[in-house]
């Protein structure tokens, strides 16, 4: 499946029905005065959040969304019928923005949230609404107003607790398939990733956390170089981020600033958000020099984070990065029930 994070696309409301002028010609009512009905209200255009879909494909083929319109005003008073709203699902995690101003109209998180993206135009009168002691006979009627037309700019943003951040190879994918059911692609080059990976790993009570292995942040990621501008955004909606750094590099310490940089850059906190570190590949690392600890002792310095020596192909060291991992989260839920009790 390919996957889309952005898409431009219309939408546009259905228009009321025209009110109409109509009088009564019934046996046995002399004066029976008007009786146009009114328009029938225009269809919406309605997002809903699916948590089915992962991705905006649906939105590269197609581009105009267009609502029912509104049935037309009958005689004897009877209304039109009212125009069908467009339900348009959505991936959970969609932001959606007003193409023309930069404007946020909404941000779809929770599976079966809705939101009315473009309102449905009114109904016009029929002439029964303009009777009067003044006009016992009026003969007009009003049209139905047009509906809202908008250009949208959507953006997806993926939803998971923790996100994997780290050079290329650092060992990103290999980490998240070993702890999940994820199957990304994986090979001994640059750019193997090039989209956002999602992961569901277990905890030993049962409980799921998604993890969302984020390709492509290279030095300049934030102002466009390599993949990692467009994927930067993905990270804002984690809430934990595995800082994974290649063990075998040249300056490992360098690797850590050079992301740590782009975050602080890109901006939106990320740069302040929990973090954990851990320095991958161990296993292909001579483990009798020390030089291990070291970097792990230089790295604590650098980030004022727990430091963990790991293995994403032998499993060494994993589950106690994510013992971390899993208390770090738990203090954010203790954290957020607390500010919600003040509040």
């Amino acid at each position: 499946m390919q996957f889309i994070d952005q898409a431009e696309i219309e939408v546009q409301a259905g228009k009321g029905g025209d009110g109409i002028v109509a009088f009564r010609r019934e046996k046995f009512v002399p004066a029976g005065g008007p009786s146009g009905g009114n328009g029938g209200k225009g269809g919406s255009v309605v997002f809903v959040a699916d948590s089915n879909l992962q991705t905006l494909l649906d939105f590269k083929y197609n581009h105009r969304f267009r609502a029912e319109n509104g049935g037309r005003g009958g005689p004897k008073n009877r209304t039109g019928a009212s125009g069908k709203d467009l339900i348009v699902e959505v991936p959970c995690g969609t932001n959606v923005y007003d193409a023309q101003t930069g404007e946020l109209i909404g941000d779809l998180v929770q599976n079966g949230q809705s939101l009315v993206v473009a309102q449905g135009g009114k109904g016009g009168l029929g002439n029964k609404h303009f009777l009067s002691n003044s006009n016992r006979a009026p003969e007009y009627s009003l049209p139905g107003l047009e509906g809202e037309n908008r250009l949208l700019r959507l953006e997806l943003k993926l939803l998971a607790e923790v996100g994997i951040i780290g050079l290329p190879n650092a060992g990103k994918s290999t980490l998240i398939s070993a702890l999940s059911a994820a199957r990304p692609k994986i090979a001994d080059y640059p750019f193997t990733t090039l989209i956002p990976n999602l992961g569901v790993v277990r905890k030993q009570t049962g409980d799921g956390t998604v993890f969302a292995d984020i390709p492509g942040l290279i030095e300049g990621a934030s102002q466009g170089a390599g993949l990692g501008h467009d994927f930067l955004r993905h990270i804002e909606r984690t809430r934990v981020l595995l800082h994974l750094i290649d063990g075998t590099s040249a300056d490992v310490c360098q690797d850590y600033q050079t992301i740590m940089q782009e975050l602080e850059v890109y901006g939106r906190g990320l740069a302040e958000r929990p973090q954990v570190v851990a320095l991958n590949k161990i296993d292909a690392v001579d483990r009798e020099s020390q030089e291990l600890e070291a970097l792990k002792v230089e790295l604590n310095h650098l980030s004022y984070a727990p430091v963990f020596l790991v293995s994403a192909v032998t499993g060494e060291g994993v589950e106690a990065m994510l013992q971390q991992i899993w208390e770090i989260l738990e203090q954010l839920n203790v954290s957020e029930v607390n500010e919600s009790v003040v509040i």
